[in-house]
Order: structure tokens, then C-alpha cells, then sequence
């Protein structure tokens, strides 16, 4: 709704995920429902794959040990959770920390696809295979990670408004915690994320 700010419309996505019942197995076996947070209006929206205990407990996405080494990342391009927005694909914790299940993933995404709708971002980051997949279903994290690729996503409710967004697939922060070779190539994969921001603002400028 045109009246109503950003907040608001992602609030009335976050309760309409509660009364479509998405997920109900996972529903049970979580804690509660962990959204998204950050700044509505970001142009820069992290994507993960599914929330861990951490999230779980707190309703706050990536606020575990991989959410520090994520907030590293950020401070080392001047940038700080309040200025941009995070989510995951599958936003109910699954059992034993598993894999989201491809059920699951495509029961969310028309919710995920309604916050980037919303937040209209420059730049997508995705976190991990499960969740570059979603956008981009040949992705080999190991060959493609760090290639930024521009897609075009239609919305759901008019097609003929198109989102025209930058994603750029890294390795999953979890996976790099316990590596130290891909912690250094997240890095420098994530040094990128500036460069896609100043670009795609001179593209808008012309």
C-alpha cells in the first residue's frame, strides 16, 4: 500500500507468513518466526539460507558466530547492519540446524520476493548455495562466487513492474569460519560490494 511506509509493509508480510501457515513442521519444531531486520529502505539486502539456534532464540537473523564474522565484513566496507537489510530464504529454523528442504525454499520465496518488492535494493547478496540457487539455478558457489550478475525480477503482482537488482553470490559465512582459505576469499569477494553500489548509482545518474 502507497500509504503505508516500508516498515509497515514488511510488518503485514512478516503476520501474513504467521496466518498463511507456511511451513507448518518447521513452524512447530522453531522457536518463532526470524523475518528480517535492518533498514527498509537498504540498498544492499543480504539473502541467507535458514536461521540457526542463535536466530531461533533471538527472532534476529545471522546473530551467531557467523553474524559477527558477517558484521567484520561490513565494518570493512564502512558499512554497519543499520545500513542495510538481512534475511533468509526459509525463515523458520530447521530441525537439527539441516539443510532447508526445496519444499520449504519455494514456500517462502513469494514472502521474500514481497520484502525485496518492498525494500527495492540496488545491490542482493546472496549467502550460500541454497540461497544464490533461488535466484540464479545454475550457480555453482565454488565457480561463481564473487561474479556479480544482473538479473531482472517481474513482481508478483504486476509484471509489468520489473525490480532490476545486482546479485552477487558469496560463500555462506558459516562455511568460512571453519576454513580459513574461503574466510580470505569471502573477504575479498565481500570488498566488491562498494564498487557494485558506486556503479550501478552512475548507471542510474546517466
Amino acid at each position: 500500500m502507497a500509504d503505508q511506509t516500508k516498515q509497515q509493509q514488511l510488518d503485514a508480510i512478516s503476520a501474513t507468513i504467521i496466518a498463511d501457515k507456511v511451513t507448518p513442521e518447521l513452524t512447530q519444531s522453531a522457536t518463532q518466526l526470524v523475518f528480517g531486520t535492518g533498514n527498509p529502505d537498504a540498498a544492499v539486502v543480504f539473502v541467507g539460507e535458514a536461521p540457526g539456534k542463535s536466530e531461533d532464540l533471538t527472532g534476529k537473523p545471522f546473530v551467531g558466530a557467523s553474524g559477527k564474522f558477517l558484521d567484520e565484513m561490513l565494518a570493512s566496507v564502512g558499512l554497519k547492519r543499520d545500513d542495510i537489510y538481512i534475511t533468509n530464504i526459509v525463515k523458520y529454523r530447521p530441525p537439527d540446524n539441516r539443510d532447508p528442504l526445496p519444499a520449504e525454499k519455494k514456500a517462502f520465496l513469494p514472502y521474500l520476493q514481497a520484502q525485496l518488492e518492498v525494500i527495492a535494493p540496488k545491490v542482493l547478496v546472496t549467502l550460500g548455495r541454497h540461497s544464490g540457487n533461488i535466484f540464479l539455478p545454475d550457480l555453482q558457489i565454488s565457480r561463481d562466487h564473487g561474479q556479480p550478475k544482473r538479473i531482472k525480477l517481474a513482481f508478483r503482482d504486476d509484471p509489468s513492474r520489473i525490480l532490476e537488482v545486482v546479485i552477487m553470490p558469496l560463500y555462506h559465512p558459516a562455511a568460512a569460519l571453519y576454513n580459513g582459505g574461503m574466510r580470505q576469499t569471502l573477504i575479498d569477494d565481500f570488498s566488491q560490494i562498494p564498487e557494485l553500489l558506486d556503479s550501478h548509482n552512475q548507471d542510474n545518474d546517466k
